[in-house]
């Protein structure tokens, strides 16, 4: 069973041929990140029998800030502003993580302990680094798109927060679809794995439900807030980037 994982790699080679075939030039950065993606998950099967055993708080902390580093570098790679694009967004996925992950550990939905907040402090800034990606690279692509009409309301006199009202509210919006999508289906299409798996292990369903509707809402309030900050922080380096771009 261990190695019949391999075989689900014709799934990936499907995907590299469509690309290939397509003129998508994604090959290269889907192979190397599906191998990657093996890699990783590999180690961290290993790493956290050790990260488990961990505990002093401190030691939490720094792995957490280590993902909000690795997600902020992953970030930006994926949609690269010309002028700080690292700070905007280390800025938006720490301030966001840090936000819903000290609301459940004061509300008490987790603890300081490893098995509890690594996997959910993961999760949360996993979302955020999926969401700054989502709204930073629409809010290029509009701004790329009404480059003219942002200009002439400057040059009108406006100010450019006001150019990019609308750009910026459909930004949130469309990085909010993927949760609405969840919440609308979840039970009925999507199947929750972590209900799934305190049932198996033979958790109540009540107990179980609880947990995973505390993780969702909380995904969505870090998909929320984000979206805010990225808009918020990006917003001036974008047009900048899409100016040099252009």
């Amino acid at each position: 069973m261990e190695y019949k994982f391999l075989l689900s790699y014709v799934l990936i080679l499907i995907a590299l041929f469509y690309s290939y075939r397509q003129n998508l030039g994604i090959e290269k950065t889907l192979f190397i990140n599906s191998i990657r993606a093996f890699v990783q998950l590999f180690l961290l099967g290993y790493l956290l029998v050790f990260i488990f055993k961990l505990e002093s708080p401190l030691y939490m902390v720094m792995i957490l800030f280590f993902m909000v580093l690795f997600a902020s570098y992953t970030g930006q790679k994926r949609v690269k502003l010309s002028h700080r694009g690292y700070t905007v967004a280390f800025l938006s996925i720490f301030l966001a993580s840090f936000i819903v992950i000290a609301s459940l550990l004061v509300a008490g939905i987790i603890t300081f302990k490893p098995n509890e907040i690594i996997p959910v402090g993961g999760m949360v800034i996993g979302n955020a680094l999926n969401v700054y990606t989502l709204t930073v690279d629409r809010m290029k692509g509009e701004a790329g798109n009404t480059l003219d009409i942002i200009e002439n309301i400057i040059a009108l006199g406006g100010r450019l927060s006001d150019a990019f009202y609308f750009i910026k509210k459909n930004a949130v919006k469309s990085a909010l679809i993927p949760m609405m999508n969840m919440l609308q289906t979840v039970g009925i299409i999507h199947i929750p794995g972590i209900t799934t798996g305190m049932l198996l292990a033979g958790a109540e369903p009540l107990q179980a439900v609880s947990y995973q509707l505390a993780i969702m809402y909380m995904m969505v309030a870090v998909a929320l807030f984000t979206a805010v900050f990225s808009v918020n922080f990006s917003y001036r380096k974008i047009i900048r980037t899409v100016t040099e771009e252009k």
